[in-house]
């Protein structure tokens, strides 16, 4: 039995240091009380997914929603107020 992995090309090369930068850190720390809020989202839609949502269970995405929307804006105004400071 031959071996052919030796038979072809290397695809991938030597890899960079795929270690995140430390602007990619403050961007990510920028972005969290979003991404928690979206991650807080979704639990409330998986718990739903196999039963019928009682008022308790609208009442939790409603609230994940909310707080979703309120990270939105706040980062949106947050990235307003550095775009325009820097303008």
């Amino acid at each position: 039995m031959k071996n052919i992995a030796a038979l072809q090309k290397v695809v991938t090369g030597v890899l960079p240091d795929i270690e995140p930068t430390a602007a990619e850190l403050d961007a990510i720390d920028v972005q969290m009380p979003l991404i928690l809020a979206e991650v807080e989202l979704l639990d409330a839609q998986i718990i739903t997914l196999d039963r019928t949502p009682n008022e308790l269970d609208a009442r939790r995405i409603r609230r994940a929603r909310r707080r979703v929307l309120a990270a939105r804006r706040s980062l949106g105004n947050q990235h307003a107020r550095t775009a325009g400071g820097a303008a």
